[in-house]
């Protein structure tokens, strides 16, 4: 049994960031894989390297919900892979900046409940989706 409760809400939450995290891991890997072009070329190994970050979110989310009490889902978000590499690009980019304003909402949380540990996880989590929307920021500045 947990040392620390925290509501259904915050459980609900990190549910949500887990689809979040598996539909990116998801759809950054097919486009790491279904890359095309010249342009392409430049950054299908950056589409890879974000995908494994975003899986081992998923999991540290995942962990800690599963110690909470709570069931971690296996469904991810709705995956778009997109037809072009600024398709890829602009989704990408629209994807980290919302993962960035909820893990927001989920640290407020988090800290209202008293859970430092959720807390500190996206605290750290929050720098690494900083990161990868300065990647697909940076990657669009070509087009």
């Amino acid at each position: 049994m947990p040392v620390t409760k925290v509501s259904k809400e915050l459980l609900d939450m990190l549910n949500k960031a887990i689809s979040m995290e598996l539909q990116v891991a998801i759809q950054y890997m097919w486009q790491h894989v279904q890359w095309s072009g010249v342009q392409a070329y430049a950054v299908k190994d950056a589409f890879k390297t974000v995908a494994i970050d975003e899986m081992k979110h998923a999991e540290q989310i995942a962990e800690r919900l599963f110690y909470l009490g709570g069931i971690p889902t296996t469904a991810p978000s709705a995956i778009f892979v997109g037809g072009s590499l600024k398709e890829m690009l602009l989704q990408d980019e629209k994807d980290e900046r919302g993962a960035i304003e909820f893990y927001k909402k989920i640290i407020t949380k988090a800290n209202a409940e008293g859970d430092d540990v959720d807390s500190r996880m996206f605290r750290k989590i929050l720098q690494d989706e900083e990161d990868h929307h300065d990647t697909f920021e940076s990657l669009l500045e070509g087009f």
